[in-house]
Order: C-alpha cells, then structure tokens, then sequence
C-alpha cells in the first residue's frame, strides 16, 4: 500500500486540487492511490517532491517520510 491518499488528506488537498498543483491528472492520481496503475518515475519525482517526501515513504516502503540531507561528515 502506498501513502499518496494519506499524504493527500493529511494537506487536506483534494484530488482535484492535487492534480492541479503538481500536474498530473485527476484520474492517474486515483489510479495511483487505489494501486490500479503502475508508478513511473516521473511520477514519483514530482509527487515526492511537491509533498517533500523520500520515494520510499511515497511508495509505502517506508514509515521515514522526511528527507534529510547528510553533511559530507564522513569519518575514514
């Protein structure tokens, strides 16, 4: 199960709305949400990025939804 309606309703978007912001339209959102479509990147890439998400929380791989960057720390 993805988390594409939960993220929807959690920013109170509807799917109209949503497909408004983001560019993708109303039917292949809900398509996506219900799992009767398959994901193409270019999917992912735009939704992640407009609910600020990593694509393993987007496509339910995940419970760790916030990306967060790393400083180039690195010991050796």
């Amino acid at each position: 199960m993805n988390n594409l309606k939960y993220l929807r309703l959690k920013n109170h978007l509807s799917l109209r709305q949503l497909s408004k912001f983001c560019g993708l339209s109303n039917s292949l959102l809900s398509f996506l949400e219900s799992e009767k479509r398959m994901w193409r990147l270019s999917h992912i890439n735009t939704l992640t990025d407009f609910f600020k998400v990593s694509s393993d929380f987007l496509l339910g791989k995940s419970d760790f939804g916030i990306i967060v960057k790393l400083k180039n720390s690195f010991a050796v």
